[in-house]
C-alpha cells in the first residue's frame, strides 16, 4: 500500500506508476484525482476501501505499508481505512517505524516487520527492538536460520516469497504461514 500526496491509500507495490501503468506519475507525489486516470487492467489504481468491499471480510489481510517521505502521515490514513473493516488483518511494513506507530496508536492492529535476510544482523536487531512486532516477515532466503528459529519461538513467521512447489514446501517447515505468488500459492 502506498500513500497518496493528498492522503488516500491506494494499493499498489510500486513508487510510480511507470511498470503497471505506463505513467512516470509517483505515487506519494500524486493526488488521488491524478491516479485515478490511471488504469491498472481494466480499472483504477484500487484504494484500501476497494480492497475492503471486494474481500468483505472472506479472507484474512496481510497490509504492507510502503514508506517513502510520508511516515506521519500514515497513522492518521490507517485509522480511516482500517476502523470500518470488520474482517482479520495485520499490517506490516520493512521500516519498524510503522509497527513501532502502530503499537502507539492503534495497540489493537496486528502488526509486523518485514526483514530480508540481508540486512545487517545489527540492523536487523535493532528494526526488531524498534518495532517490537506480532510477527515477522522474512524472505524465503532466511528460512533455516538461526535468528529466525529463535524469533519464531517468540512470535509467528511468515516467509516471502515462494513461487513454487518447492520454495512452498521448504517454507513449511520453517515457517507459520506463507506469502505466495504465481505456482507457490497452496
Amino acid at each position: 500500500m502506498r500513500l497518496t500526496a493528498d492522503g488516500h491509500v491506494v494499493v499498489f507495490h510500486d513508487a510510480d506508476a511507470w511498470r503497471m501503468c505506463s505513467s512516470n506519475i509517483v505515487i506519494g507525489k500524486s493526488t488521488f484525482q491524478q491516479l485515478s486516470r490511471l488504469r491498472v487492467g481494466d480499472g483504477p489504481i484500487p484504494t484500501l476501501e476497494s480492497l475492503f468491499a471486494l474481500v468483505q471480510g472472506r479472507a484474512p489481510l496481510l497490509l504492507e505499508v510502503k514508506v517513502s517521505d510520508d511516515i506521519w502521515r500514515w497513522i492518521p490514513a490507517l485509522r480511516r481505512g482500517l476502523e470500518v473493516y470488520d474482517g482479520a488483518f495485520g499490517v506490516m511494513s520493512f521500516d519498524p517505524r510503522i509497527p513501532r506507530l502502530l503499537k502507539t496508536n492503534m495497540p489493537q492492529v496486528r502488526r509486523g516487520l518485514v526483514v530480508r535476510d540481508a540486512l545487517p544482523g545489527w540492523k536487523r536487531r535493532l528494526a526488531m527492538w524498534l518495532a517490537d512486532p506480532d510477527f515477522l516477515a522474512v524472505d524465503r532466503d532466511a528460512l533455516g536460520k538461526s535468528w529466525v528459529s529463535r524469533a519464531r519461538k517468540r512470535m509467528s513467521v511468515y516467509s516471502w516469497t515462494i513461487r513454487d512447489r518447492e520454495q512452498r514446501l521448504q517454507a513449511e517447515v520453517h515457517a507459520d504461514a506463507l506469502i505466495w505468488e504465481a505456482d507457490g500459492r497452496p
